[in-house]
C-alpha cells in the first residue's frame, strides 16, 4: 500500500513512516519542515519526500498521485503560549485538513487515517458519590490561583473519583488546540459522507519517547521535563503533581495507525471511526517526573503550584474498543518507556535558534 504520511518528518510521524516501511507498505512523506518543530532539517527513514505545507492545494495533489491511503499527522500541537497563537492553530490544523481532504476527494483517495487527541474530551469521566457519572465545568481561576485543584461535583460540591474515558463521552474542548482537533474530525467526518470513504481517528493520549522536540513551548510535558534534566535542571511540575493522564509510547501509537490503514477495508465506509489509543495504564504527571528523574540520576522534581488556564485536571483513557475491534495491543511499558526516554535523543527545536 502506497501511504501518503503528512507531517511523516514530525515526532510521530516519522515512527509512523519507520513502521509503515518494516511492514512492506510505500510511504510518502509531505512535511512543512515548520521551525516550531524542525530546527535543522531532521534525519528521515528512505522513504519519498516532499517539502510542501499541507495547506498548499497543488503540492498535496502531486502528493497524491498514486496513493492509496493517508495518515494525517500534520499539525500545530500542545497547548502553546496564549491565544495569539488562534490563527496559527486554525490555520495549520483545521484549513490544512481542509485542504488535502479536497484534495483526496478530487484525487479518489478513499482511506483515511487522523491523528486526533484526547484533549477533545475536556475533563474525563468522573464519579460522584451520590450522583454518578459527572461533568464537572472548567476549573476556576480562583479556585486554582488557591491551590483546589481538583474538580468538584456540579451538584453537590462533594470530591469526585477520575475515570477512564471512553469514546463515547461528550467532547468538551476547552482550549485553542482542542477546538481544532474537534473541527478535524467534524471534517473528516463530512468528507467520509460525501465520498463514501473510509475515515479513522485515533485520539492519542499523551505520547512520548524518542525523537520528541526539546525546549519549546509547543512540546508534551514528557518533553519539557526530559529537557530540564537534560541541562541538569529539576523538572517542575505544575499544580501539585497529581493529574492523572495515560502516557503512551510513540512506537505504540505508530503501531495503532499502521494497524487502521490495514483496517481501513474492513470498517464501514461513510462514517468517521474514532477510537482511544493509549497505554490503559493512568500515571499522574508527578510519577512521570520523578520516573524520569530517577532514570537520568538528575535532580528530583520541584513542585510549584503553577497551573495553566485551559489544562484539564484528569484524562485517562479506555482504549479496549481499538484492543477488541482491531487487535491492536501496546507493548512498552511505563517503566521501560520512561527510561528509555531518559536515555534518547531529542530533537532540537526553533527555540535553541
Amino acid at each position: 500500500m502506497r501511504v501518503l504520511v503528512t507531517g511523516g518528518a514530525g515526532f510521530i510521524g516519522s515512527h509512523i513512516v519507520i513502521a509503515l516501511t518494516k511492514a512492506g507498505h510505500e510511504p510518502v512523506v509531505l512535511d512543512a519542515l515548520l521551525p516550531s518543530a524542525h530546527r535543522v532539517p531532521p534525519r528521515t527513514p528512505a522513504a519519498e519526500f516532499l517539502h510542501a505545507d499541507v495547506r498548499d492545494p497543488l503540492a498535496v495533489q502531486a502528493a497524491l498521485r498514486g496513493v492509496d491511503a493517508v495518515c494525517h499527522q500534520a499539525a500545530m500541537v500542545g497547548l502553546g503560549k496564549d491565544f495569539a497563537d488562534a490563527p496559527a492553530y486554525v490555520g495549520c490544523n483545521d484549513l490544512g485538513t481542509a485542504v488535502l481532504l479536497a484534495a483526496m476527494a478530487a484525487a479518489g483517495v478513499r482511506r483515511l487515517v487522523l491523528a486526533g487527541s484526547m484533549v477533545v474530551y475536556g475533563e474525563g469521566r468522573y464519579d460522584c458519590p451520590a450522583h454518578g457519572a459527572v461533568r464537572p465545568g472548567a476549573r476556576l481561576p480562583r479556585d486554582l490561583a488557591a491551590g483546589r485543584f481538583e474538580p468538584r461535583c456540579p451538584d453537590c460540591g462533594a470530591e469526585l473519583a477520575p475515570g477512564l474515558v471512553a469514546e463515547d463521552a461528550p467532547v468538551d474542548p476547552r482550549n485553542v488546540y482542542a477546538t481544532t482537533k474537534l473541527a478535524q474530525e467534524h471534517l473528516s467526518a463530512a468528507w467520509a459522507r460525501a465520498v463514501g470513504g473510509t475515515a479513522v481517528s485515533l485520539r492519542y493520549h499523551n505520547v512520548y519517547g524518542p525523537g520528541m522536540p526539546r525546549d519549546t513551548p509547543y512540546a508534551g510535558v514528557a518533553s519539557l521535563f526530559r529537557s530540564a534534566l537534560a541541562r541538569g535542571e529539576a523538572p517542575r511540575v505544575f499544580e501539585d503533581g497529581g493529574q492523572r493522564r495515560d502516557f503512551v509510547h510513540v512506537r505504540d501509537v505508530a503501531a495503532a495507525n499502521l494497524t487502521a490503514l490495514e483496517a481501513c477495508d474492513a470498517l464501514a465506509a461513510g462514517a468517521l471511526r474514532t477510537y482511544n489509543a493509549g497505554s490503559g495504564e493512568p500515571h499522574t504527571v508527578g510519577d512521570m517526573a520523578r520516573a524520569l528523574a530517577e532514570a537520568c540520576g538528575g535532580p528530583s522534581p520541584v513542585v510549584t503550584g503553577e497551573y495553566r488556564l485551559g489544562d484539564v485536571r484528569h484524562v485517562t483513557a479506555d482504549s479496549s474498543m481499538l484492543r477488541g475491534e482491531l487487535g491492536w495491543r501496546p507493548l512498552v511499558g511505563f517503566a521501560e518507556g520512561m527510561a528509555e526516554f531518559a536515555r534518547a535523543e531529542q530533537r532540537a527545536s526553533a527555540a535553541l535558534a
